[in-house]
């Protein structure tokens, strides 16, 4: 960067400028409804009720909560054949992943089936999304099992434990609900993509170390999830593993088989008499009430509200997430709020009867994808077949080996293990990968919830980084034009003499303001300590580029105030270029705007250094650096 070739633009042409406007007062209400509207409502969903009759927007509004209204009139033969293919398809994943992911929150296998057969048809009527495949997750179920685990064992106390899922699924369903009406879907964007890609790899670690206790036959196994304590578990009990069954050979393969040829080979030979662990008798019939079964007394109800809201946060975020990829790649919008409400609704209801918490699988929505699903349909004739299944066919499954159900998971499991995701974030952004590998390491090393929290907690803390420690950048002239960017983007870029250019790159409020006070003081140090040249000019004018500062509070404006000062007592001069409407408006009820005289804002850069320079070389300062008048731009 260098100056020897700045040419100064001509004044000759253009001695005014346009004055930089204060937005016209408006009426606090109506300020605070746009405030509002703008905050909860950035989509606007009220537009489609504008100028329409009142029968009209009774109909719209069942549609927008209820949008199978809106597809279901146009369904085709040809929609149908689709949507039958791909909803036989994902029944075969979820009957024997509900079973496994069941078993891995320590509930009744059943509850897996129940679970794939009723919120599916709740989603179908009121879900946005036309690939998302409905279903028990093992990530929900490993912190259901490891959260309800700490206040009641589910070997002890099945029963208690069973009513604490349910209460939980019901606590998550209302906050999950809540969040969708009340708009507040914003707050499940604190999970950070670096968030979710180490969390879910963490979890995928622990899923399938949490396995070994049914491949390799073991009785005792720790309740923990650390991999620790599953280690310390796996090898205590070495002689046990040790002594293998007879039919040990059927586990060996189960990984490689299906659950049909595996039921089939333990039924042939016998092996559940020979040491292979089996589901055994599951109960025939459809879901069965539960209303009756929620726990709202103490201790357990906190126990139960806590496990609900953490596993309903990140149901819900993996749901969302999945429903958006898959609804980019088809080319239509998935409303996020809608499918909060939708999400939430499906597991209110579905914990009134006998389901646990569902969410959209990334695994079943891929394979509902990728079969060609065109609407919701298919979770329709998906939970068909496992209605079918429990009404006839969960006899079938008393043989079933669990190192099967364990085989399906680690299978199923191993896909969230990103490592392509986390080499991106280490070549593209160190701390995102920093908060990756934190959130893995929480989890394998200490436990789910803990690697939660030390993930959330960086993500938090680098968004208050961004928002207390703000760039600010010199900028400098394009050769031959009147842009003015960042010196360190455009080497080549010239500096003006007597003018220091500073962008501030953000919101001025309290959290940054001495911030910015200390580094714009140490902006002004640096120039004024360059050495010059005698026929270069001295520091004369600071100008702030403010064409990114979207708002301001009064600790920002008294922060300019003492800028100011600071600037004034140097014998220089502050110019501000750019100011937005909010920042205009509060400067000008702070009287900011008299004390700096608004012939010192500018609406562009180039025009505050063509003013700055018209000074400099019409009026010579005196030996204090005092100026007689401002130039005037208007």
């Amino acid at each position: 960067m260098g100056n020897a070739d700045y040419l100064y633009p001509s004044t000759n042409d253009h001695q005014c400028a346009h004055r930089v406007a204060i937005p016209p007062p408006q009426p606090f209400f109506k300020s605070f409804k746009n405030s509002l509207k703008e905050t909860f409502f950035p989509d606007d969903p009220l537009r489609q009720f504008k100028n329409k009759t009142p029968s009209r927007k009774f109909i719209l509004g069942l549609g927008y909560f209820l949008p199978i209204l809106d597809w279901a009139p146009r369904y085709s033969l040809q929609f149908l054949k689709a949507d039958l293919i791909a909803g036989i398809t994902i029944a075969s994943l979820a009957i024997p992943q509900g079973i496994s992911y069941a078993k891995l929150a320590n509930l009744p296998p059943i509850l897996g089936l129940y679970s794939s057969f009723i919120p599916p048809l709740v989603y179908a009527m009121m879900g946005s999304s036309r690939d998302l495949a409905v279903g028990t997750v093992a990530v929900a179920s490993l912190l259901t099992a490891s959260m309800l685990g700490q206040e009641v064992n589910a070997s002890e106390n099945p029963t208690l434990y069973l009513h604490l899922a349910f209460t939980a699924t019901l606590f998550a369903g209302l906050l999950q609900a809540s969040l969708g009406l009340l708009r507040l879907g914003f707050i499940v964007d604190f999970l950070s993509h670096a968030t979710i890609v180490g969390f879910m790899a963490g979890a995928a670690t622990v899923v399938c170390l949490q396995q070994l206790k049914g491949i390799l036959g073991l009785d005792h196994f720790t309740q923990s999830t650390d991999i620790i304590s599953v280690l310390r578990s796996v090898f205590t009990q070495t002689d046990e593993s040790k002594r293998r069954p007879k039919f040990f050979w059927i586990s060996a393969m189960a990984p490689l088989a299906s659950i049909i040829l595996g039921s089939l080979l333990v039924f042939l030979t016998h092996a559940e008499k020979h040491g292979v662990q089996v589901i055994g008798n599951l109960k025939k019939g459809l879901n069965p009430p539960s209303f009756g079964d929620f726990v709202f007394t103490s201790p357990y109800m906190s126990t139960a509200a806590k496990t609900g809201m953490i596993t309903g946060i990140i149901a819900l975020a993996e749901g969302i997430a999945v429903g958006r990829s898959f609804a980019m790649f088809k080319h239509y919008h998935v409303d996020g709020n809608k499918e909060m409400v939708a999400i939430g609704t499906m597991n209110i209801v579905g914990s009134c009867f006998s389901c646990y918490l569902t969410t959209g699988p990334f695994s079943r929505s891929a394979v509902n994808f990728n079969a060609g699903c065109k609407t919701a349909m298919s979770n329709v004739i998906m939970a068909i077949a496992v209605m079918f299944t429990l009404l006839f066919l969960t006899p079938l499954f008393h043989y079933t080996p669990l190192v099967v159900l364990s085989a399906i998971i680690i299978a199923a499991i191993l896909g969230l293990i990103d490592y392509e995701a986390a080499i991106c974030l280490w070549k593209v952004d160190k701390f995102d990968f920093v908060v990756c590998m934190s959130a893995y390491i929480g989890v394998v090393f200490a436990s789910v919830e803990v690697g939660l929290i030390i993930a959330v907690a960086i993500s938090v803390l680098r968004l208050l980084l961004f928002v207390a420690r703000p760039r600010t950048i010199v900028l400098g002239n394009i050769p031959n034009s009147t842009i003015y960017r960042n010196v360190e983007q455009y080497p080549k870029t010239d500096n003006v003499p007597g003018v220091l250019i500073l962008e501030i790159d953000a919101p001025i409020y309290f959290a940054n303001s001495s911030y910015l006070r200390e580094r714009i003081s140490r902006w002004i140090d640096e120039e004024e300590d360059k050495p010059k040249s005698t026929e270069e000019t001295s520091l004369q004018y600071v100008i702030l580029d403010m064409s990114a500062v979207g708002n301001i509070d009064t600790s920002g404006i008294s922060m300019l105030e003492e800028v100011k000062k600071t600037i004034d007592r140097r014998g220089l001069k502050l110019v501000l270029a750019n100011p937005g409407a909010e920042v205009m408006k509060k400067l000008n009820k702070s009287k900011f705007l008299e004390n700096i005289g608004q012939e010192w804002i500018y609406l562009t850069v180039g025009e505050a250094v063509e003013a700055c320079n018209y000074k400099l070389h019409t009026c010579k300062p005196d030996s204090t650096k005092k100026e007689s008048q401002p130039w005037n731009n208007v």
